[in-house]
């Protein structure tokens, strides 16, 4: 991790996040603040900011090109705080700021919780094969448990339209598809009829988390999970697209963003292992999970698009966007066979 700068970072200016921070959380900030970026994101930007007592993590769009109804900062205030005190880990959430004018984009502030985001093989192999294994149940353990949560029950009543949210879901990524173009995809064109022709009868719904994977958790000691991050794509839906969509990280050969190859530790259960232990602890049926695969490799796709369009335009921050549009189009491959193979 980098060190921590006493000046601006890109998209972060301290002197009016202190102000507003100040503002909302009287006397939490004790002294001068220093940030750094937190690195391994490859949408919404993560920085910690410390006064060198206390340090909190702020999180905003990235910069420049942004794909409407994504980076919606205010929604992931808003789950995160209704799910504080459930069975879900979830961060402690301080402020939102809902005012683009202070660092340049909305922003909010949330706990600093102490654990680690597993990505890679070589970081899980050191723990043992029980202990990796240990971890990944906790893993699909915790899905199930969010899945479980009443949305009603935490006010999340009107989090989002359950009814007819694969239909919806397929039109949404095939608008930011468009918003995104760099090049021709003539794959993209037959996922997206292919989606839209076998829309399945949808699972009872629940809160999604939409882009749930082991490196958005924090794994804390005993390998339980500390905390769940990242949820700027959440709504009320289809549970079964958050399951499809773990399950295709898992089984990627080529680089998307943010994965790794935390998989191929010994330990870590097969894509086949993950789904059935979903299966037998949350009851649902999975007869159609090669339609929602298919639907979670046309929204990675669609999604390593949009970042290769900022790359290229010169918009991102940090390291490794270069390869992220190499990406897109075995996506769109993978997701077409995964709906012939199903059909």
């Amino acid at each position: 991790m980098a060190a921590f700068d006493d000046g601006d970072l890109p998209g972060l200016r301290l002197a009016p996040f202190r102000a507003f921070f100040e503002r909302a959380r009287p006397g939490a900030v004790a002294g001068p603040l220093r940030a750094q970026l937190v690195p391994g994101g490859r949408s919404n930007l993560t920085y910690e900011v410390t006064d060198g007592r206390s340090s909190w993590i702020v999180r905003r769009p990235p910069l420049g090109h942004v794909l409407a109804t994504a980076h919606d900062m205010a929604r992931e205030h808003r789950v995160m705080t209704a799910l504080a005190g459930t069975g879900v880990p979830v961060p402690a959430t301080y402020a939102l700021c809902e005012d683009p004018d202070v660092i340049g984009a909305p922003f909010y502030v949330m706990e600093k919780v102490e654990g680690v985001p597993y990505r890679n093989a070589a970081e899980l192999r050191p723990l043992g094969a029980e202990q990796v294994a240990r971890i990944a149940g906790r893993m699909v353990d915790t899905l199930v448990d969010l899945h479980g949560v009443d949305p009603a029950g935490i006010g999340l009543a009107g989090f989002g339209r359950p009814e007819g949210f694969l239909a919806r879901q397929v039109r949404r990524w095939k608008r930011q598809l468009d918003a995104s173009y760099t090049r021709d995809l003539p794959e993209a064109d037959e996922l997206h009829a292919l989606l839209e022709a076998g829309l399945p009868a949808e699972s009872p719904p629940a809160i999604v988390h939409g882009d749930y994977r082991l490196d958005n958790l924090l794994v804390g000691d005993g390998g339980r999970i500390a905390a769940v991050l990242d949820w700027e794509m959440a709504t009320l839906g289809d549970p079964l697209t958050d399951l499809a969509l773990l399950l295709v990280y898992m089984r990627r050969r080529t680089p998307v963003p943010g994965e790794g190859d935390a998989m191929r530790a010994p330990g870590f259960p097969s894509a086949e292992e993950v789904a059935a232990r979903y299966a037998e602890r949350s009851g649902r049926d999975l007869s159609a999970l090669g339609f929602y695969v298919a639907l979670a490799c046309f929204k990675l796709a669609v999604i390593s698009e949009g970042i290769h369009y900022r790359f290229l335009q010169g918009q991102t921050v940090g390291k490794g966007f270069e390869s992220v549009g190499a990406a897109v189009e075995p996506l769109l491959r993978d997701g077409i066979a995964a709906l012939k193979d199903q059909a």
